[in-house]
Parts: C-alpha cells; sequence; structure tokens
C-alpha cells in the first residue's frame, strides 16, 4: 500500500504536473523517432525524451516520496545523473557508426571527410 492518499493536494498536483510533462517530452520524442525521415534526424528525437521528460520525472518522483516520507528523498537523481551523462555518449556513437556505415557503403547523401573538413575549418588530415 502507497498511502497515496494522504498525500496534500499542492504535492499531488505538483507531482502529477511534472509526471505530465515528462510523459508529453517523451511522447514528442517517440513521434519524432517515427515521423522524421533519415536516421540523422530521427537520432535526435528521443533525447528531448530522456533528458528533459526524465528530469520532469525525477523530479515527481523526488517531490512525491519526500512528501511522502516527511525526509528529502534525492537518491532519484543518481538516475537523473547516469541517464543525462550516457544518453549524449550513445547518441554520438550511434551517429558514428552510422556515418562510417553510409561512408563506406558509399551512400551520395553523406557528406564526405574532406567536405566537413572545409566546414569545420580544419586543415589537418
Amino acid at each position: 500500500m502507497s498511502h497515496a492518499e494522504t498525500l496534500p493536494a499542492w504535492a499531488a498536483l505538483l507531482t502529477s504536473f511534472f509526471l505530465l510533462v515528462g510523459a508529453g517530452l517523451t511522447l514528442v520524442g517517440a513521434i519524432g523517432t517515427v515521423r522524421l525521415r533519415s536516421f540523422f534526424e530521427r537520432v535526435h528525437a528521443p533525447t528531448l525524451g530522456t533528458s528533459w521528460g526524465t528530469g520532469a520525472m525525477v523530479l515527481a518522483s523526488m517531490l512525491f516520496f519526500t512528501v511522502q516520507g516527511s525526509r528529502l528523498a534525492v537518491h532519484e537523481l543518481l538516475i537523473g545523473i547516469f541517464i543525462t551523462a550516457t544518453t549524449p555518449v550513445t547518441l554520438m556513437l550511434l551517429a558514428r557508426a552510422t556515418l562510417y556505415r553510409d561512408r563506406t557503403e558509399g551512400k551520395e547523401d553523406v557528406p564526405s571527410r574532406a567536405i566537413m573538413r572545409r566546414r569545420s575549418g580544419s586543415q589537418s588530415h
């Protein structure tokens, strides 16, 4: 039994708000994954739900368990920190692996390394 019915109205409303914001951002990321055309466009959409959506849900969880337990509940911060730290790394690894695969397969819509160097201003090889 969670005893959620004993939660004050202000805490229940704020927790619900954060949960709805987190779920909404996650939904936007999921819709973007389905609607966008190329992999490089789609890879950015889920990061919205992963970063901001997770942040809102972590805040909701912290608020609920802090009010419910009459003590500060911060262990949810670890979840948020781990997800925030691993999401960009995963995104970069997936994007680089796909870029490498597309270049080795000779796909025409992928910019070459020489073009990317010229755009960034780097002349090193």
